[in-house]
């Protein structure tokens, strides 16, 4: 607390110049804020390297790696998912910060010097936009030669298997030119049952074809093949066809034959590591800057639009089209104005034809038709996987900006949460930072994948997470700065209790000392007028029926009876609180508190009433409710009429009020 003083009074002080008191205030909510965000920092990126590493967990064990390949793997790695971590450390520092300074009354003392909250949060702000900038640069720069060797190490490290995990049921062709089917496999023996290999080592024409009832796969001591035992088994093998051979009849295709009891095949396969040329994998989205991006999808589109036009030209000079296609209008209105001359009818045509010519033309129409649905779907298909890949370059163009923009906005969502909540550590801060980031990796995941299969706008797809969080961000600066209570937990809990219409229950005590004493005989009297007026109440209002809506809705008048009767209860109330029988106390405490606007209309302006009763299933729903007051205002008028009465029998007595 001495630290904030010194603070305060270094504020107050008109002789202090102004770079010393900027100075020490700064110093002091960076020296808060730095601490927490280099933890922050490492903190976060730790996790989402553990999150990335588990994903490739089964592609790292086992497969020899040395220390220099690991720890190739895990910087590149590092380095990929700094801009991601740099957010959620922002928030999450921010939160802490302030929540501390809440929490330690430091933001109430550096108020009451006179300072805002946008002045204190003006030197982190400071910090906040380089690392905007850091991040930028990681993404644009750095990224993409780290997302180079990390695809690299990547590739490189999938394809080096030592121990090759052959699944069952389904053609398993994760070792060159092999393909290899196991119906059944005992994991602990390492034998595989029923299986079918197919080999294409010696080229498609020579393919090789093992039926085994058993078979066992082992690396052999150099690394540099694969033993494969057989037991049980046929071997087919195609012999190359001379060229008077017919390929399409498979009778007269020449095959080798042989049928072993027990049988050995070495396949190559090098499963030491050799890392691949990082320029292999340069085309990747990820592997470009904002420029690169720009120019090889510029680049993209221009192949596109050539392949797209010309696609349009081959399918029309194909199926003819290439003269109707050269029409004009003048040609169109000509041939328009020659049907209107010597027209005719293509049923007509149809009954001259005969079945057999008209069999035939159908079958060449639906000939042309498949073929031509054929043509335009494998067009299509090339022409759709060329515009997702361009949308990929897009996406990561626009996803520098908006993450490094994030940053941003996480402080300024971070900052007012935490001085509004007022909670320091890492208990409630890390809760609301998981779950804010949560949030804005739920919206901007989902968008991303819109924007991605081409179902909305990438624009819109990309910048939706940052149109969400901008407002949220400007709306808790606005209310934090004017120290509004946001997350009063009480003040929702007594909105709630309006709508629901829940209420509690009085809780008088007596008084240790009582400055006023109550004038029982005026209370009297007014309990009298109470009890009278509730009972007439209720046999006049008669509140067991059900109200009519259009008198709810289009006809809004205050009932000033009950408001009366209500401010009447709360007096009597009030002035007996001060007595010392406890009788009493315990029958006020019975008493219920009543509403009296609740049984009459929803709302106190007309146009609210009006909207909601033309809208019928909400009007309808209010109804309801008001009905539920109504009958609850009717036991409610009991229960006072009740506690009226013995109330006047305890004050009829003066033995009682002791």
């Amino acid at each position: 607390m001495l630290r904030i003083y010194l603070m305060v009074d270094c504020c107050h002080r008109r002789d202090a110049p102004s770079m010393i008191k900027i100075k020490r205030l700064d110093s002091f909510i960076l020296g808060k804020f730095l601490q927490l965000f280099v933890g922050a920092f490492f903190i976060c990126l730790f996790v989402f390297m553990m999150q990335f590493t588990w994903r490739w967990i089964n592609d790292l064990v086992g497969k020899g790696l040395t220390l220099d390949i690991l720890g190739q793997f895990f910087w590149y790695m590092g380095i990929t998912l700094v801009p991601t971590a740099l957010p959620l450390a922002i928030l999450l520092a921010a939160l802490i910060t302030f929540g501390n300074m809440g929490e330690n009354l430091e933001l109430l003392s550096m108020k009451a010097a006179g300072v805002p909250l946008v002045r204190i949060m003006a030197p982190i702000f400071c910090v906040v936009v380089p690392l905007m900038g850091v991040s930028f640069y990681f993404q644009n720069t750095v990224s993409p030669d780290a997302q180079k060797g990390l695809g690299t190490l990547a590739t490189s490290i999938k394809i080096s298997q030592p121990a090759v995990q052959i699944p069952e049921g389904v053609f398993y062709n994760g070792i060159p030119n092999t393909n290899i089917y196991v119906e059944r496999k005992n994991a602990q023996t390492g034998m595989l049952y029923h299986t079918i290999i197919y080999k294409t080592d010696q080229g498609f024409d020579r393919a090789q074809i093992v039926l085994a009832d058993s078979a066992r796969l082992e690396m052999t001591a150099d690394k540099l093949h694969l033993r494969l035992t057989l037991w049980a088994g046929e071997q087919f093998q195609s012999l190359k066809a001379d060229n008077a051979g017919n390929v399409f009849d498979p009778q007269s295709e020449p095959y080798d034959r042989e049928t072993f009891a027990y049988k050995q095949i070495l396949i190559d396969f090098d499963s030491n590591f050799t890392q691949l040329d990082a320029d292999q994998l340069g085309s990747m989205p990820q592997a470009k800057n904002m420029g690169e991006i720009v120019h090889d999808v510029d680049s993209m589109n221009h192949v596109l639009d050539s392949t797209a036009l010309s696609y349009f030209k081959e399918t029309l000079q194909r199926q003819n089209f290439a003269a109707a296609a050269s029409w004009t209008k003048a040609d169109s209105l000509r041939a328009v104005k020659d049907f209107r001359k010597h027209p005719f009818s293509i049923d007509e045509v149809i009954k001259k034809t005969p079945k057999d010519r008209l069999q035939a033309a159908r079958q060449q129409a639906s000939a042309r038709l498949q073929t031509l649905s054929a043509e335009l779907d494998w067009q299509s298909e090339t022409v759709q996987s060329q515009e997702h890949y361009i949308r990929l370059h897009w996406i990561e163009w626009h996803q520098k900006i908006t993450l490094s923009l994030a940053c941003l906005l996480f402080f300024f969502i971070g900052a007012p949460l935490g001085a509004i909540i007022r909670k320091g550590g890492l208990g409630m801060p890390t809760v609301v930072s998981v779950a804010i980031f949560i949030i804005y990796y739920v919206i901007n995941i989902s968008s991303m994948k819109s924007a991605r299969a081409g179902t909305l706008n990438m624009f819109v797809g990309m910048w939706l997470s940052t149109f969400v969080l901008a407002p949220a961000g400007a709306y808790l600066t606005y209310m934090a700065n004017r120290d509004s209570t946001v997350f009063n937990l009480d003040a929702y809990l007594a909105l709630l209790r309006r709508l629901l219409g829940l209420r509690t229950k009085r809780n008088l005590f007596r008084k240790e000392v009582i400055i006023e004493a109550p004038d029982y005989a005026a209370d009297l009297r007014r309990l009298r007028h109470i009890r009278a007026a509730a009972t007439a109440y209720n046999k006049e209002k008669r509140l067991l029926l059900a109200p009519g809506y259009f008198r709810i809705f289009f006809r809004t008048r205050p009932d000033e009876r009950m408001e009366q009767l209500s401010n009447d209860i709360e007096a009597v109330v009030g002035d007996l609180a001060n007595t010392r029988s406890p009788q009493v106390l315990a029958v006020l405490n019975d008493i219920p508190t009543i509403y009296a606007h609740a049984h009459t209309t929803p709302f106190v302006r007309k146009r609210y009433n009006w909207t909601f009763g033309v809208i019928f299933p909400l009007g309808l729903l209010l109804w309801v409710r008001i009905w539920r007051f109504r009958l609850r205002l009717f036991t409610d008028l009991r229960q006072v009429v009740k506690c009226c009465e013995r109330l006047e029998s305890l004050l009829a007595n003066p033995s009682n009020l002791q």
